[in-house]
């Protein structure tokens, strides 16, 4: 399944779960510890190759001593149109496809198409494995098909053209200068702890500080690697294909699996599944740091004006070509600490709907404080509302115009009736129309304020990575933190068990439910509240509109 940069994120087919697969509450994979499926399921390997056909040999040798069952393991390479085709050995297919440049995300989806397997492993053709990799990284999705694992990438330089990179001087260059590579016949989990470089510490402490992502959040996506990835294919084909649009080196990866997040995914590391990259990390390959004449004018000397000139472009290149990677993920990927401060993003992260009243009787249900509730309410992600009392323009001003002073950014739907009100508001989109459709459906969060509510002022009104990051450690334990205001509900949900916050008014009526869109697909596949948990909370910062408001006395100050 295909999927470009411009198709909705509610891709989602809807489609049953695999008979016998299991699900976990949130994101706790450990619950599976020491579990393993009962039968192997057949994995297909997709490896994705560019001119690399040395290190495509290494990789394919490591396949082929995979400890996972032989019969249950089959090999797709794919080949992005390289101007000599691969050879592969017997019993490995190969693909080629067209050369109309960097076409990563598409090889993949051919990839997928044309294997066979339940589970797929995403490797390329210059990352090596480990003999138990695929036995390791297949473990949890063939238990839990939402699950999406992802190895542990070590770099080591095989290729030999690094001076010895990191293997305490042991080979790499012969006494002429010419790099020796290592023999594809020496095992990778020999030769690369022999030849290892350094690992990107970033990802390596955010692996620590998450507990290898059991702890995962909104944006843990930045640490799943595309060329170390595992899931089903019945949960690839929920979240749609990787996005052909990316046709340049890094971005793909992250989009897929922020897409993957939002779809329900259970992120877990797991680095018993090593694979070794030939060479460091995009940051390691700057200017100076590639070949072993990169540094020799520092042997000789301090680089000339013109070697300091060509790295300083050469940086500047570099820099220029991430920013544009990151800008493209802001535009995709609206999560705080992702999108602009003040920028927009195309996609929605919160989308609030302002719904006609329910019936007093549907609106207090005696559901415990903890206890579980329906993360598919009639009124959730697009559905059509039952019918309420109307909603004046002069009430629906009130509740709409408070909701975005507390949270500015947000994405708001309203009645038809009242649209014409909004209309110089380029947030605002009137239930009936395509924008409101795509923003319910494709939001990470779903907020539903029943009848006309004011939002009061919100307690910390910079919405900083602070109070994130308290809102996602409440949502662990329901602390209190997780209702403290609008802002800190939305962060909360979805992150760890908590999956719906319902907060009451001062009556005990249910005024806002704010709902994660992970809560509600997990629903569908699974049941209501038992994927995620819900959260009742009494607050005083939501107040009902009642009767007609004085929208002058609202604007003054005085009422």
């Amino acid at each position: 399944m295909t999927r470009d940069a411009g198709s909705s994120a509610s891709a989602v087919t809807g489609t049953a779960p695999p008979a016998g697969g299991r699900f976990v509450v949130g994101n706790s994979w450990d619950a599976l510890d020491g579990v393993w499926p009962e039968l192997p399921p057949l994995v297909s390997v997709i490896v994705v190759h560019y001119r690399q056909q040395a290190e495509l040999d290494r990789t394919l040798a490591a396949l082929a001593r995979q400890s996972y069952p032989a019969d249950r393991l089959e090999v797709v390479v794919v080949d992005d149109g390289s101007p000599t085709a691969p050879t592969v050995p017997d019993g490995v297919r190969l693909i080629v496809q067209e050369d109309r440049g960097f076409r990563l995300s598409a090889a993949r989806n051919v990839g997928v198409a044309a294997s066979t397997g339940s589970v797929l492993c995403f490797v390329d053709a210059d990352t090596s494995p480990e003999p138990d990799y695929v036995l390791r990284l297949t473990r949890l999705p063939a238990l839990a098909p939402e699950a999406v694992t992802v190895g542990q990438r070590k770099h080591a330089d095989f290729a030999g053209v690094l001076g010895g990179g990191g293997g305490g001087g042991r080979g790499g260059v012969g006494g002429v200068g010419e790099p020796v590579p290592v023999p594809v016949s020496q095992p990778v989990e020999v030769a690369g702890p022999a030849h290892e470089l350094e690992q990107p510490r970033w990802l390596q402490q955010a692996y620590g500080w998450s507990a290898d992502l059991l702890n995962a959040d909104d944006r843990s996506y930045r640490h799943l690697i595309g060329a170390v990835t595992c899931c089903t294919r019945w949960f690839f084909d929920e979240v749609g294909g990787f996005d052909e649009s990316f046709t340049s080196y890094g971005g793909e990866d992250w989009e897929w699996a922020h897409r993957a997040w939002l779809a329900g995914a259970v992120f877990a590391h797991v680095p018993g599944a090593v694979a070794w990259h030939d060479g460091p990390d995009w940051a390691g390959r700057g200017a100076g740091s590639g070949s072993a004449g990169a540094g020799s004018a520092g042997a000789a000397g301090a680089p000339s004006e013109a070697e300091r000139t060509a790295r300083e472009a050469e940086e500047a290149r570099r820099q220029a070509e991430k920013n544009g990677e990151t800008l493209r993920l802001a535009d995709l990927i609206a999560v705080r600490g992702s999108r602009g401060f003040g920028v927009r993003s195309r996609a929605v992260d919160v989308c609030v709907e302002l719904v006609a009243a329910a019936s007093p009787t549907s609106a207090a249900s005696p559901t415990s404080a903890a206890s579980p509730t329906s993360a598919a309410s009639p009124t959730s992600a697009g559905s059509p509302t039952s019918a309420g009392s109307p909603i004046s323009a002069g009430a629906a001003f009130v509740a709409v115009d408070s909701v975005r002073a507390s949270v500015p950014d947000v994405t708001v739907v309203v009645p038809d009736e009242v649209a014409a009100v909004f209309e110089a508001d380029g947030r605002v989109f009137g239930r009936s129309t395509d924008a409101a459709a795509a923003a319910l459906a494709g939001a990470r969060v779903v907020v539903t304020v029943d009848g006309p509510v004011r939002v009061l002022p919100p307690v910390d009104a910079g919405g900083s990575d602070d109070a994130r990051a308290r809102a996602a450690a409440a949502a662990v334990g329901l602390g209190d933190d997780v209702a403290r205001d609008l802002r800190s509900a939305t962060d909360a949900v979805g992150v760890g068990s908590l999956g719906t916050i319902e907060l009451l008014g001062p009556s005990g009526r249910v005024l806002v439910t704010v709902e994660s869109r992970r809560a509600r697909l997990r629903a569908r596949r699974w049941g209501a509240g038992v994927a995620f948990v819900s959260h009742r909370a009494s607050v005083d910062w939501l107040t009902p509109v009642v009767g007609e408001p004085s929208v002058a006395a609202y604007l003054g100050g005085w009422g």
